[in-house]
């Protein structure tokens, strides 16, 4: 039997989400559980009215992203978990290809290229995702920012548990937060060079609205790991 997938969407006063559902419940992928979990919303619940009855609807007082994907991770009972955010969507084959890739491999983590959507849906960048030449290339980028789309990603569910979930009280840099624990736990982060999920730039999104305070957050997550990142970076060939 085809080992199940666990699709989380965190969903907070979102008008797109019944796209993100959608690409969800469109995969050709059969084994998969949707688990969309409410942080707190006020608005845009009756967009899930249609699809309620085919997945798992989760309500929780408003704690972040990071807060809601622990949650939703937490409840998934796939081998592997995807992320999905409630304004981006998955290419139908998303999660056949990386199910197929991982299972071949042995990948505990993987993420792939996407494409860059704008606010009505239209892509406006093809293969957006930034290629390196190495993994010591990947690994170093890590020292700048974070080069890794959350929502390209899938993981197993055990790598999340002993990794030790999401920091919640990073409002903007849980997922690269995250990342780098991975990284540091010398876990190999594979990468597919096919895009599979489109991104969602829009002037709502919150990486526009707090630029600042992301940026802010970024450096300081930045140097907390950066004698560890500098030590595993110094001991990798090339």
């Amino acid at each position: 039997m085809l080992p199940k997938v666990s699709i989380i969407i965190p969903f907070y006063n979102d008008h797109y989400v019944d796209q993100a559902i959608v690409s969800a419940l469109y995969q050709t992928y059969p084994n998969v559980e949707i688990i969309v979990v409410d942080d707190g919303s006020t608005r845009h619940q009756n967009a899930l009215a249609p699809y309620r009855s085919r997945i798992h609807y989760v309500g929780k007082a408003n704690g972040g992203t990071g807060s809601a994907l622990n949650h939703g991770f937490n409840m998934a009972s796939g081998k592997y978990i995807a992320w999905l955010s409630s304004d981006d969507r998955f290419l139908s084959d998303k999660i056949a290809k990386q199910v197929a890739y991982m299972e071949q491999t042995g990948a505990r983590i993987s993420h792939t290229d996407f494409h860059v959507m704008n606010e009505h849906g239209a892509i406006t960048e093809y293969g957006a995702g930034v290629k390196y030449p190495s993994a010591k290339a990947f690994i170093h980028a890590f020292r700048h920012g974070c080069p890794v789309n959350g929502c390209t990603i899938m993981m197993t569910k055990e790598l999340f548990h002993g990794i030790g979930g999401f920091n919640a009280g990073l409002p903007y840099t849980h997922d690269y937060d995250f990342w780098i624990r991975v990284l540091l736990s010398r876990v190999d982060f594979h990468y597919i060079n096919e895009p599979l999920t489109l991104y969602r730039r829009h002037s709502q999104m919150g990486t526009v609205q707090h630029f600042d305070t992301i940026l802010s957050e970024v450096n300081s997550v930045n140097q907390h790991y950066a004698l560890l990142m500098d030590s595993l970076i110094a001991q990798l060939p090339g």
